[in-house]
């Protein structure tokens, strides 16, 4: 994480962050989920309507975003997403850090069984939801519209630190 500030994204530099979105989903060929590795990033609109949070490299040009909006009273983590050539360096783990409110839980759904996914998240605190809030529960039917098999997806939360402990 050395030599990596995070801050809020400017405009100019949201068609990047698709760029990185594209790049992070490359891995995901490697587990025999190539459709993922194909699916668009988030547009820039949908970009532009969440709070976006960048981790800038020592050029000074981002190499990880996160975007994230309220749901059901949660910060929900519609993306993160980080360069491969900057994973495996606490940078993901720093952002959702960073976003992570006191007193106010933290949700994201993801594939439940992706090493960089479900196990990652397990691996920060991360819990799975056994009864989604509303929102998150039309999240999860609107990933299925598009195609994310319901077996494989999750709904996780990240609870305050009072309540983990």
């Amino acid at each position: 994480m050395a030599g990596v500030l995070i801050r809020l994204a400017q405009p100019a530099e949201l068609p990047y962050l698709q760029e990185i979105e594209n790049a992070s989903g490359e891995p995901f060929r490697e587990v025999g989920l190539p459709e993922i590795a194909d699916d668009a990033p988030m547009s820039l609109e949908a970009l532009a309507e969440h709070e976006v949070w960048v981790a800038v490299g020592e050029h000074g040009v981002p190499v990880a975003f996160i975007a994230v909006g309220p749901v059901d009273g949660a910060t929900h983590i519609h993306q993160v997403s980080v360069h491969p050539s900057c994973a495996r360096q606490g940078i993901g783990a720093a952002l959702i850090e960073h976003v992570t409110r006191p007193g106010r839980a933290v949700t994201l759904t993801t594939f439940r069984d992706v090493p960089w996914n479900g196990p990652y998240y397990e691996r920060l605190g991360f819990r799975v939801v056994t009864e989604p809030s509303p929102g998150l529960a039309a999240i999860m039917r609107e990933e299925a519209s598009r195609g994310l098999d319901p077996a494989t997806r999750v709904a996780m939360v990240l609870l305050p630190a009072q309540e983990r402990a």
